[in-house]
């Protein structure tokens, strides 16, 4: 059995306004940078192999809270939302022309205009999740976090997601041979030593 502990990036200025990030390579804002400049892991997460994004906001939330240079996957960059990168999801979801849904609506092949749907993500995500060796950390996005959680606890996008994605947790599966389970609690960072 490996454990992978997913942790979602820091803020950015496109997060803030409610703009749809997907790939595009937004950095972290400096309230972000700072905030997560105050957390460290928790000890028994120190051993992990460390693993990102390559999209800055991601890389800089592995520097900052490990100071630690991750190994970049290509695989866990974030869904790609096509047309409506740069969006803001509030604007979209209120013109019912345009095909835009919540979550819950979306089951495993909804896609944006020119983007990519959770099944494609998921190929692309799945032979990375099932090469790791060891126990792992993945510092990502709420999409890759959505499609692995998804996996874990068997849901389909299809009603209430059985889990929230919060920021400075790590979100934990475990994976034995191709079986991926969660673990409930998310594992809250640590308070860095002032020191």
């Amino acid at each position: 059995m490996i454990r992978l502990a997913l942790l979602r990036h820091g803020h950015t200025a496109w997060n803030r306004a409610g703009q749809i990030q997907g790939r595009s390579d937004i950095p972290l804002d400096q309230e972000a940078r700072e905030e997560l400049a105050g957390y460290e892991l928790p000890k028994e997460w120190l051993g992990a192999d460390l693993w990102s994004s390559p999209l800055c906001r991601a890389v800089e939330t592995a520097r900052l809270v490990t100071h630690k240079t991750p190994q970049c996957a290509p695989e866990l960059t974030e869904m790609f939302w096509g047309e409506w990168e740069g969006c803001k999801g509030l604007e979209l979801k209120a013109d019912p022309e345009n095909g835009f849904r919540d979550i819950e609506d979306w089951g495993w092949d909804y896609r944006p205009p020119e983007g990519e749907s959770p099944a494609e993500v998921w190929a692309r995500i799945e032979p990375w999740l099932y090469s790791l060796s060891r126990d792992s950390l993945a510092v990502c996005h709420i999409g890759i976090m959505r499609m692995i959680l998804a996996k874990a606890y068997g849901w389909n996008f299809d009603g209430p997601a059985p889990f929230r994605i919060k920021r400075n947790r790590l979100f934990v599966v475990e994976i034995t041979g191709r079986d991926l389970s969660p673990v409930q609690d998310p594992v809250r960072l640590v308070p860095r030593d002032p020191q």
